[in-house]
């Protein structure tokens, strides 16, 4: 353990990283200058955070993930191995676009499935479920579940990930938790 957190000996973290208290960093990890890391989060093999990357409390990223500047990812959220983030619309080798970087926002909850791809400028919506290999080309509202590609939204899931089927008034339990869920307006809400 180093400073309440463990990080491999075959990692490293710039001076000025903040890495919180319970968080694992496991093998081959970069963390860069000034990214911000909360606590109990878990980083798998080969994840690389970028300079000001903002990552919540109890994350869990996969490995082979890269996490580029412009990426914040609030609480609880989950990354699924080799997913990944772009954060330049038209990037060319000889022209630089550092200025240009857009922000992608990952809100609580989320979950992003192996080999997916986001596209920068979005924002994932709390609780999405992003399924496996799916290219997301605009923002994805909470609750909502995409698959495809291009991503399409295909229905709707609860905060304990079980698909949610919503009776003609609008309301639809979890089958885990029989917590209950309303929809309106084509949004979703847990009541």
């Amino acid at each position: 353990m180093t400073n309440t957190y463990f990080i491999h000996e075959s990692s490293f973290a710039d001076p000025g990283s903040s890495i919180g208290v319970g968080t694992k960093i496991w093998h081959f990890c970069h963390i860069m200058t000034n990214a911000t890391i909360g606590a109990h989060c878990i980083l798998g093999q080969n994840v690389f955070v970028g300079h000001d990357v903002i990552i919540g409390n109890k994350v869990k990223i996969q490995n082979n993930v890269s996490l580029y500047t412009g990426v914040e990812c609030q609480d609880e959220v989950f990354l699924g191995p080799s997913m990944v983030f772009t954060n330049v619309i038209n990037p060319r080798s000889a022209v630089n676009r550092k200025a240009e970087f857009k922000k992608t926002l990952v809100k609580q909850g989320a979950t992003i499935g192996a080999n997916a791809t986001i596209v920068c400028g979005n924002t994932i919506g709390r609780y999405a479920f992003i399924g496996a290999g799916a290219v997301i080309t605009k923002s994805v509202p909470d609750y909502a579940l995409v698959v495809g590609v291009p991503g399409e939204q295909v229905g709707w899931v609860s905060e304990h990930g079980e698909q949610l089927i919503f009776d003609e008034d609008g309301f639809a339990d979890c089958a885990a938790t029989s917590e209950r869920y309303q929809k309106m307006n084509n949004q979703v809400s847990k009541l």
